[in-house]
């Protein structure tokens, strides 16, 4: 019918001889004295294909001619998920195929200069997209949450005087082998549903947004390039160690300069060697933010490659911030250059009223600033990858990241097969290739909550978590788990214990009295059994904004308030044993799919959607800035958060 991979997917293997799908090194497009960067952010054209089988845009070829001239279009923001930018219900419910276009005016030096590639990137898409170019398919890409790009430089050459007409196909289909899993439900009772009827069903509890969620943009680099970096970063009393490694494409020979500046960009160690160890004097180290009075210090590697083609000579720059910090586990605590680190954060999602999931700088400084705030120090990226422009972000700011993958939902059986977990192992590729290089990026999730007790888990993740080490052995390995300690199947090869759990929310629901004995026998039980140290990686209660009762009662704010404090005085008690941290769920409400047990979305925020704090939020950043003012080494501006 209209299920991802569908359309096109032979077309793509031969493509792959004419047009370089780029699947090497991911840099983050920067513009430079050798690179520009060109975006397409704004209105495109858009069509949903409503067609019985949510096929006919690929039976009538819709990319062979500007959309607007296969059928009604409407305007839709680029990025933005489309679910909720029109009246339409049966937009913001659909499933299927959807159809964005744009023409673009592509720089003339850029058509003219063939020692110059054009790369489109899309930065995410979800869930299953197919690119044309003029008519042409130039790429496609499974997974919603990473970039994906393509060259194009030489089929806008053919044609130098026709615009560049960009077509992106996207489907937001989830079936067992996708990432999230979900399936697809006919209802055939004509005497209930209208002919045709099917629901997209899905095994996690936030809303399946769709569409273009992040940056579309035209980049450039000379014929040779910086194709990939990677470093890897280390000290030894007060002398910095970076690691790295230098990958170029389009010459065999490369001539090289590599050189770390500090914040003044004055030069700290260089190299011309491809790979080396760069040696800083007196290093500034990356440290968290409210765990040392100058947090986030990162420092600037400048790469640039040289390259003669007769003629003449080009040369290629980028420049990668790094931060110098090492981490390590031990049983009992989480080591960030060698201090014990306690995470005080949220889990998040990137969520909000219109534009859904699509990326949004005032909405992201508002949460920076709204964690800080709260004196939180980290977040995981529940239950998938974030924008890099957020990382970046948390690279600055200090605030450390558990980079978690689209891993959730994981709970039919034939979700564990080989297509399935061959697929798992190529997102954590992309993954890590994308996200290896950020300081605030410490440990990586590979999944949320599976079904880790039934029999095929144990094979499945022990491969996805020794492939994850293989790509990076640097940082540590876990997955969320909500499992039964005695029987989770994965526990022994994760390196940290992340437990997730709801003690009188939806396990005896009301009774805030079995708390401080459900949430002690829980930690004594998973650290008992593995001996490793534990993250307490998801506890809360809905709260409804304003709803209130004494004695407290569910769905109240008073209610909220109590879950916490009794969890708090729990992590009190074991944080001086093995528990490194404490994640709320959640940092701010978010949509969910309608169901009898969400009223307009989950309500487990402190803050509202729109970022309005609960009585809960207060409570937080008491305790928050309570705890860092005990761990951390703070200036003197931030020991009284009140005048924040």
């Amino acid at each position: 019918m209209f299920l991802p991979g569908g359309p096109g997917v032979l077309g793509a293997l031969c493509l792959c001889a004419v047009f370089n799908t780029v699947d090497s090194g991911m840099l983050f497009p920067q513009e430079s004295s050798s690179r520009e960067v060109k975006e397409l952010n704004g209105l495109w054209d858009f069509r949903a294909d409503k067609s019985p089988n949510r096929n006919q845009g690929f039976e009538r070829a819709w990319y062979k001619s500007r959309l607007a001239e296969t059928g009604p279009v409407i305007d839709m923001p680029v990025p933005a998920s489309y679910n909720d930018i029109t009246q339409d219900p049966s937009l913001r419910d659909f499933t299927g195929w959807v159809w964005y276009e744009r023409e673009v005016v592509v720089p003339a030096r850029w058509v003219a200069d063939e020692g110059t590639r054009v790369v489109l990137r899309v930065g995410s898409a979800h869930y299953y997209s197919i690119v044309w170019v003029n008519g042409v398919k130039v790429t496609e890409h499974e997974g919603g949450h990473l970039p994906f790009e393509a060259e194009i430089g030489s089929l806008i050459r053919k044609d130098p005087t026709t615009p560049c007409r960009i077509t992106i196909a996207v489907n937001n289909t989830l079936t067992l082998k996708t990432l999230p899993p979900g399936t697809i439900q006919y209802m055939s009772d004509r005497t209930k549903y209208p002919d045709g009827f099917f629901v997209q069903n899905i095994y996690f509890d936030f809303f399946n947004y769709a569409g273009i969620h992040r940056p579309v943009l035209l980049y450039t680099t000379p014929k040779a390039y910086v194709d990939d970096i990677t470093v890897v970063t280390d000290f030894l009393d007060n002398t910095g160690l970076v690691k790295y490694t230098v990958s170029v494409q389009g010459a065999t020979t490369a001539t090289l300069k590599v050189t770390l500046m500090d914040k003044d960009r004055h030069c700290v160690a260089s190299s011309s060697d491809q790979s080396g160890v760069l040696k800083v004097v007196d290093v500034k180290l990356w440290w968290p933010y409210l765990m040392h009075e100058n947090p986030g210090y990162l420092y600037s590697l400048e790469v640039r490659q040289s390259q003669t083609f007769l003629p003449r000579s080009t040369q290629d720059v980028y420049t990668l911030p790094v931060g110098i910090r090492t981490v390590n586990v031990t049983s009992t605590q989480f080591l960030i250059n060698n201090k014990p680190f306690y995470f005080h954060g949220v889990n998040k999602h990137e969520d909000s009223d219109i534009r859904g999931k699509g990326l949004d700088w005032p909405l992201i400084v508002k949460d920076f600033n709204l964690m800080k705030w709260l004196g939180a120090n980290s977040f995981r990226t529940s239950h998938y990858p974030y924008a890099e422009e957020i990382l970046q972000m948390c690279d600055r700011h200090g605030i450390v990241v558990i980079d978690e993958c689209p891993g959730v939902g994981i709970k039919d059986i034939r979700s564990f097969g080989n297509a399935s977990l061959t697929h798992h192992l190529a997102v954590m590729d992309e993954l890590v290739r994308r996200d290896k290089n950020h300081p605030s990026v410490v440990m990586w999730s590979v999944a949320n909550e599976p079904a880790a007790e039934m029999p095929p888990a144990e094979y499945y993740f022990k491969t996805l978590i020794k492939h994850t080490k293989g790509l990076d052995p640097t940082r540590p390995v876990t997955y969320i788990t909500d499992s039964n300690y005695a029987r989770d199947k994965g526990a022994p090869y994760v390196d940290v214990i992340c437990v997730n759990s709801y003690f009188s929310w939806y396990h005896d629901p009301g009774h805030l009295e079995v708390i401080p004995i459900q949430l002690n026998t829980q930690f004594e039980n998973w650290y008992g059994k593995y001996h490793k140290p534990i993250i307490q990686s998801e506890y809360g209660a809905d709260a409804v904004p304003g709803l209130h009762s004494d004695p407290p009662m569910m769905f109240t704010e008073e209610y909220q308030n109590v879950v916490l404090q009794k969890y708090h005085d729990v992590f009190d008690q074991k944080r001086k044993q093995y528990v490194i941290g404490e994640l709320i769920w959640n940092f701010a409400d978010f949509m969910t799919a309608q169901g009898i047990t969400r009223v307009v979305g989950n309500k487990k925020g402190v803050f509202t959607r729109q970022r309005q704090p609960k009585a809960a939020a207060f409570i937080l950043k008491e305790r928050y800035w309570r705890l860092a003012n005990e761990t951390g080494i703070l200036p003197p501006w931030t020991k009284y958060p009140c005048s924040l």
